[in-house]
């Protein structure tokens, strides 16, 4: 699969140089793909509308079709208004005398013409307010939320009816329960205190399931690619990890060597051991929130830029190629969706596990 991958990757790049007309003028092929990065980047991105696609107009202009989201700002003060009032960044917003500007997806305040002001690096030193409002990305999360709370209701009701037995979908979700409940919260964390972490667990895991799903459909929300939400679910398995641990796993972050030696024989290598297991307690949640992040950043980026290849090529050879590797890698990212939902899930119980272990110290060492 590897090689299909790799020889059809060449292959279409070579029929690019091959249908590249020689009338094309060099300029308009730089802005369309200046065009195609720029729709990548605005994928990826939240912002403070909900847009499901654009129609070009006869005059050039875009044609936005979706729905305006509540912007919610603290700027000395509530400011409350719709997004609307940016028209998708074309426009400023004036609320209570003061002027803001949507740019690069993040609000500044401005003056009456929509200046900008730079830095000696080209960043924005505007006024930022402290921004509440409700994305897109918020949206979808309050969408997955309650299709959860639907769902698990339903499920915990079909229980309670049916002497343990679910029924409709609920017979689907059962297995994927049960195998969280059984092959990685058990496997982990142990029959003792397993139970305390399992509300988490099947959160956490049918969270991002059900988010990276999303991100897969025509709505194209990519919230998992946001990494403000893997940060804060990273930021929750820290939290539990470190305030439900044992002093069994504190004293194995302090006292990794036990009491096998004297206490003069064991400080210099304390001096080594202690601030690496303290770093590890940090590294642990970063590389969570980074993985989740970056696999489902670079799925998106990969199929959106096969699909880009298309408008680029403008061959009977190429844009097919492009279109059946964005159908691949399409098929795979479901398989990914999946897989990373699992992987969170499964290492978080594996930190339960350590934090939650107890053992005699000396002996386990």
């Amino acid at each position: 699969m590897t090689k299909f991958l790799f020889v059809a990757t060449i292959f279409v790049s070579m029929s690019a140089f091959a249908s590249i007309e020689d009338g094309n003028d060099e300029e308009g092929e730089k802005s369309l793909k200046a065009e195609i990065t720029e729709y990548i980047d605005h994928h990826l991105l939240d912002s403070h509308d909900f847009s499901l696609f654009s129609i070009e107009q006869e005059d050039g202009s875009k044609k936005h079709i979706g729905f305006p989201l509540p912007v919610i700002l603290w700027d000395e003060g509530l400011k409350f208004f719709s997004s609307s009032k940016f028209h998708h960044g074309e426009t400023l917003a004036e609320v209570d005398g003061n002027y803001y500007k949507l740019y690069h997806s993040k609000i500044y305040k401005t003056d009456a013409a929509g200046t900008i002001n730079y830095d000696e690096k080209h960043h924005a030193t505007n006024v930022k307010p402290l921004d509440f409002s409700i994305t897109k990305g918020v949206v979808m999360i309050f969408i997955t939320g309650l299709l959860m709370f639907l769902l698990f209701r339903g499920l915990a009701k079909s229980y309670a009816k049916n002497g343990s037995i679910p029924k409709g979908i609920g017979r689907f979700f059962e297995p994927i329960v049960l195998y969280i409940r059984d092959d990685i919260a058990i496997a982990n964390i142990g029959e003792k205190r397993y139970k305390k972490y399992m509300p988490f667990l099947l959160t956490v895991f049918f969270f991002i399931w059900f988010l990276n799903m999303f991100g897969m459909t025509p709505l194209g929300v990519n919230v998992t690619g946001n990494i403000a939400v893997t940060a804060a679910l990273a930021v929750l398995t820290f939290l539990l990890t470190n305030l439900t641990g044992t002093k069994d796993y504190w004293m194995h972050l302090f006292n990794p060597l036990g009491d096998s030696m004297p206490w003069y024989g064991k400080l210099p290598l304390y001096i080594i051991l202690i601030p690496i297991e303290i770093l590890g307690i940090f590294i642990k949640p970063f590389s969570l929130l980074i993985r989740l992040y970056a696999n489902m950043t670079a799925g998106h980026i990969v199929i959106m830029s096969l699909i880009g290849l298309m408008f680029i090529f403008k061959s009977w050879i190429g844009s097919p190629l492009s279109f059946g590797l964005a159908f691949a890698i399409s098929l795979i990212e479901i398989l990914v969706a999946l897989l990373q939902a699992y992987i969170f899930t499964m290492l978080s119980a594996l930190y339960f596990g350590f934090a939650s272990e107890e053992h005699d110290h000396a002996e386990a060492h």
